[in-house]
């Protein structure tokens, strides 16, 4: 079987979570979708689980972080400068919030963190390896 990873992520609006990452480009995968949980994918590799408060309760007693804090970022890498700032626009536009931390422009690499509608947060970049300052690379 081919490495994948599955991020699962507890939401309280199934509807409103699924149109949000439409809007940033995922597409939903039926197969493993139902009215407690949805899956979008991303990519062949990435696939993120929405799913409602009720369903995450099965497979843990955890409690939730609180509202306005942040357990983790995970970082989705675009082709473009302006790919970053589209899903941005797009995650203001359904129900998230863009701009979560101030931008961050180095020239060879462009970031603007958001949060989907629940607070997970994301970092869309854009990244040219090859136009990265020597002292950098490592």
């Amino acid at each position: 079987m081919t490495k994948k990873i599955f991020i699962s992520l507890p939401i309280a609006d199934l509807k409103a979570s699924v149109d949000f990452y439409r809007a940033l480009g995922f597409e939903q995968n039926p197969q493993f979708s139902d009215d407690s949980g949805a899956c979008m994918v991303w990519s062949e590799a990435i696939h993120v689980m929405v799913i409602t408060h009720a369903k995450w309760r099965t497979f843990t007693d955890r409690p939730f972080p609180p509202a306005g804090s942040c357990n983790s970022m995970l970082s989705l890498a675009l082709d473009s400068r302006a790919a970053v700032d589209a899903m941005n626009e797009a995650a203001a536009a359904h129900g998230g919030q863009a701009d979560v931390n101030p931008a961050e422009d180095m020239g060879f690499m462009y970031t603007r963190d958001l949060a989907d509608p629940d607070g997970h947060m994301w970092a869309a970049l854009w990244m040219d390896p090859a136009a990265m300052p020597a002292a950098e690379q490592g």
